[in-house]
């Protein structure tokens, strides 16, 4: 984002935001980007002076379809059994998000569980991160849950095509430095 009206593209350096410019972020003291550099540049954090701790993470994704999509999930889709297909690739998806986000870390991810709650107008897609590790999981949690609701979509377009994800969000982490944080409903 430019910080003036000058034309042309944005290039290295150019129109950084000063931290009075930006919204303060909840229940954080800094409000420094950590993957952000004092030039603008993007950068991996370094995490070698970090502890390892147990780190966990639940996300959530709301996927909406009409109540006879719900119907055929229940009862499987032609390309066979939507949940557990997406389960599979929510969990895949958890272990390769280093490969999907460019400055995670890759994790050795001790536990992924996927899981799935019928509700009015869809399904609620539930995923767990765990982690032994200098560096948290949700971003983990995050992939899981998004890839498991795009699986579903993928496993039911040819019931409904107007199915879609409503929302993927973060629920809580805990762990690490920062300890625990819940989302407030």
């Amino acid at each position: 984002m430019r910080d003036d009206d000058a034309p042309g593209p944005l290039t290295h350096g150019m129109g950084r935001m000063g931290s009075k410019d930006r919204a303060s972020p909840a229940g954080r003291a800094s409000q420094r980007l950590t993957h952000i550099d004092e030039t603008g540049a993007a950068r991996m954090v370094d995490v070698a002076d970090k502890i390892a701790t147990v780190r966990e993470a639940t996300a959530e994704c709301v996927v909406r379809m009409e109540p006879e999509t719900v119907n055929a999930v229940r009862e499987g889709t032609p390309k066979g059994d939507a949940l557990q297909v997406a389960r599979v690739a929510g969990i895949m998806a958890a272990k390769r998000t280093s490969e999907l986000i460019p400055l995670c870390h890759p994790l050795p991810l001790t536990s992924v569980g996927v899981d799935f709650e019928y509700v009015a107008g869809g399904v609620r897609i539930v995923t767990t991160a765990k982690v032994l590790g200098q560096t948290g999981v949700e971003m983990e949690a995050l992939t899981a849950a998004a890839v498991a609701g795009l699986t579903l979509i993928d496993m039911t377009k040819g019931v409904e095509r107007g199915v879609y994800i409503e929302s993927v969000r973060l629920l809580e982490k805990s762990g690490g430095r920062s300890g625990t944080w819940k989302r407030k409903q």
